[in-house]
Order: C-alpha cells, then structure tokens, then sequence
C-alpha cells in the first residue's frame, strides 16, 4: 500500500467519510550549495523518492482538524486559535495563503519521510498542504503557481512556525523533476532543472541518518542566518562576490567564506553533471564537508564520523546535508560499495557510542503532486 493510499485509509478511519482528495510532496536531499539560500545564493538539491500524503476533505465551520501517528491530534479554531507544534507547519500554510473562501479542514498525514534527519520532512508536510489547497480553491499550479505557493510555504515556516529557513526546501518540493536536480537561484527563485541518473553511471547517493535528530527552531540555526545577514551588511551581498571578503570580525569572516566557496562549488558541481562525470562530484562534496564543519560550524561528531567512515570504506565524497547540528550524511560511491559503506558507518557509531544510523538511497523524484 503507498503512502497515498494510507493517508486515504487513515482518513476514513479517523474522521468516518472519504476525504475530498490526496497529496503528496516529496522530502529532499541536497547535492551541495548548504546554508547559502538564505543569502540569495545558488544550491542544487533533488527530491526523495520519500514523500509525505495528505488527505483532504475542507469544512465549513473555521475549524482545523489533524491526524498523524505518532503526534498529539489537533483541532483548533483557525480564526481563534494559535496552532503550535507540529500543527503548525499546516495552520502555517492556510494563514500565508489566505485562501479566499476558506474555512476549515480535516486533514490526516501518513508520511515515510524521516523525520529529523535533515530530509526537510516539514517541506514535504507544507507542500503537501499548499498544492492541496490550491488544487480545491482553484489556485494556480502551473510553474510560476508552484513558485508562489513556496514563497508561501515559507512565510509559513518563518512568521508562524518561527524557524528562519531559506526556501530552498519548500521549492524543491514544489518543483522537481524526476531523474533531474534542481539548480535553485534563490535570489529570484530561477529553477533549472539539470538531468541527474547517477544509476546509469553506477553510482548510488547513499543516505546515512546518524540517528542524532535537529530542530531549527533551536536558536543556532537562527545565528548563523543572522551571521550571514551581519557579513552581507559589511560586504555587501555575497553571492555576487568572487572570492571571499576580508572582514575584520573573524566569525563573520568564516562565515562570508563558506557562503562564497560554497557557491562556487554548486556551479563546479552543475559542470561536472553536464559533463556526465559523476564520480567528480567526490571531491566537491568533501570540500563542502569540510567549510560547514570548520567555517560554519554546523556539523557534529555524529556527522563527522559517518562521512569519515563513508570515505575510508570507498565513497568518492560525503558531506552532511540539510541544517545541521544533527541529521545525515551523503554519500555519493559505487553501487557494488554500499553495503560495505553502511557496515563501516555502523561500526563508526557503534565505537563512539553513538545511535544506529539508517540509510537510504536518493533517486531524484518528482515534486507535489496529486496522489
């Protein structure tokens, strides 16, 4: 049974009527461009095979009711009621549209998308949300619809959840491309979408979830959005410099850095695809590693360890993905290599004491859609 399919199943179950219709958008993994959307920077993600379904049927009466295993059920006044918690990322999106004619909804979410794990699992909730309001109030949908409804989606996640996310996340849910990342210019939200199959090369994007959850409400986050924000007051907008500024502030300065390298390392990593050489994303995908761990400082041991240990049993290159402070590891290797690169990352853990990764493969997937 799909995930679409159980969110259908649950909803009945839950609210005893069908529901209007199913959604679903995908959770993501980013090949490079970290912490630079923020900053109007470039990023490459691509979407998971993984997604989160939502099963819709709207209300009349202002009321919002949610269901998914393993959270507290909501239901709150929408026009009276602040909506916290994970009931957020939902109440969030109906506020940022302010979809004319709305009213209530019972929603039911059935998702196979990590949660914590750095696979923007919120993204995938929002999305989900958005197309589905979209699709029963009529609103547009097309490509430049899908990039309002992310514009959105972010509102949502910044103004009423509170966390100061870029946008990346919410566009590539929105707007992937099976078999294709996605070249996201984040100042004017420009998408290209650049052909992607490493399976044909024999290659796997392997997944490595240490296990060691984030949350980007937590502040740091946050700290390093305003860092960032700090540096581009000084030297001007970032992603237009060619090479890093001279700040006198050394934080600042390690900060500018990454943001400025790591930009460069997407376009190196957009030439590499276009040339079909695969395998060349290793080394790009280390030095990104290595300038959010030393100059960002968004990584942890856990991190560190799992690319470490995926670099010694054989992957090209590894880097950690998504916020920091937790989450996964990418690993780009050989297919024939994986289960040798997941054994040593267990072994890594289990010697530092740490939790039992998990893995998955990335496959680029397609965006939001209707189920």
């Amino acid at each position: 049974m799909t995930v679409c399919e159980r969110a259908a199943r649950v909803f009945a179950e839950v609210f005893g009527i069908d529901p209007d219709g199913v959604w679903c958008a995908p959770g993501r993994v980013n090949l490079i461009g970290e912490h630079v959307d923020y900053a109007g920077g470039l990023c490459l993600p691509m979407a998971l095979p993984h997604v989160t379904a939502v099963a819709v049927r709207t209300r009349s009466d202002g009321r919002l009711r949610l269901h998914s295993d393993g959270f507290d059920p909501v239901d709150a006044d929408l026009f009276g009621d602040r909506v916290d918690g994970w009931g957020g990322y939902v109440a969030g999106v109906a506020w940022a549209l302010d979809v004319p004619g709305f009213t209530g909804a019972d929603i039911a979410v059935v998702s196979d998308v990590p949660v914590g794990a750095g696979l923007s699992s919120s993204a995938a909730l929002e999305a989900a949300t958005a197309l589905a309001f979209a699709s029963l109030y009529m609103l547009p949908s097309d490509e430049a619809g899908r990039d309002a409804l992310a514009r959105a989606c972010v509102r949502a996640e910044n103004e009423y959840v509170g966390a100061p996310t870029g946008g990346m996340d919410q566009q590539i849910a929105l707007r992937a491309r099976a078999g294709h990342a996605m070249l996201l210019d984040c100042a004017d939200g420009r998408a290209e979408h650049i052909p992607f199959d490493a399976q044909t090369h024999g290659v796997t994007v392997l997944v490595i979830d240490t296990g060691t959850g984030h949350r980007l409400v937590d502040g740091r986050y946050g700290d390093r959005r305003a860092e960032v924000d700090a540096a581009a007051r000084r030297a001007g907008p970032l992603r237009d410099l060619s090479s890093p500024p001279a700040l006198d502030d050394t934080v600042l300065r390690r900060r500018a850095r990454h943001v400025v390298t790591e930009i460069a390392r997407v376009r190196d990593a957009v030439a590499v695809l276009r040339a079909g050489a695969v395998r060349d994303l290793g080394p790009i995908l280390d030095a990104s590693h290595r300038s959010l761990r030393d100059d960002f400082e968004v990584s942890c041991p856990e991190l560190d360890v799992a690319a470490d240990a995926a670099r010694a049993a054989g992957a090209f290159g590894a880097r950690m993905v998504g916020g920091g402070f937790g989450g996964s590891v990418l690993a780009l290797c050989d297919t024939g290599d994986v289960p040798r690169i997941e054994e040593a990352a267990r072994t890594a853990a289990a010697g530092r004491g740490f939790p039992r990764p998990s893995f998955l493969e990335a496959v680029p997937s397609s965006g939001a859609r209707r189920c």
